[in-house]
């Protein structure tokens, strides 16, 4: 039986998934406005992504025979200046996601709940990979600078990500 300040914040960790997967489909449509199909293609599986981790909440909350308990989600950001400034945006969010999961670890080994700090520790390491695989598109991103070339070259690089097999996994993505 999942404990109550576990599913209370499982049931919130929720909302932050889904509220990233928001985020990037917005940075997504901001990419095809700006013509950088293959940006909106990378945010697009980051918003596939999301929603897989969102579900593996939803299930873990129900297996532990906890209650799901969806709330309202928060509009954030709409447009960026520039490609760079969207990839900043997401390397911030995902750092922000970074301090909720470590958090949420902190909250099950204080209530001891040793099942959920092990669902947790998949988590630790995910966003582990989600922030070196921003990072590497900032980077990126910075070196292009104002070459159009460079930008068309990332665009097409970026382009090449595939979404995930399983996205209702949330594994492995």
């Amino acid at each position: 039986m999942i404990k109550k300040p576990i599913e209370r914040a499982f049931n919130e960790q929720i909302k932050h998934e889904l509220e990233s997967a928001y985020l990037y489909l917005a940075m997504s449509a901001y990419f095809v406005g700006q013509a950088l199909d293959g940006m909106a293609q990378w945010m697009r599986v980051q918003a596939q992504e999301e929603l897989a981790h969102a579900m593996r909440f939803f299930d873990s909350i129900h297996d532990r025979g906890g209650t799901v308990d969806l709330a309202a989600l928060e509009v954030l950001e709409k447009t960026w200046g520039s490609p760079l400034s969207a990839f900043e945006a997401a390397f911030a969010h995902e750092q922000f996601i970074t301090g909720k999961i470590g958090e949420l670890v902190d909250l099950a080994r204080r209530e001891k709940d040793h099942a959920a700090d092990l669902f947790l520790q998949w988590f630790v390491g995910e966003q582990i990979e989600e922030e070196a695989s921003v990072s590497k598109v900032v980077d990126l991103l910075k070196r292009v600078g104002d070459s159009p070339q460079g930008l068309i070259l990332a665009d097409r690089e970026l382009g090449a990500r595939s979404a995930p097999t399983n996205p209702g996994s949330g594994g492995g993505e």
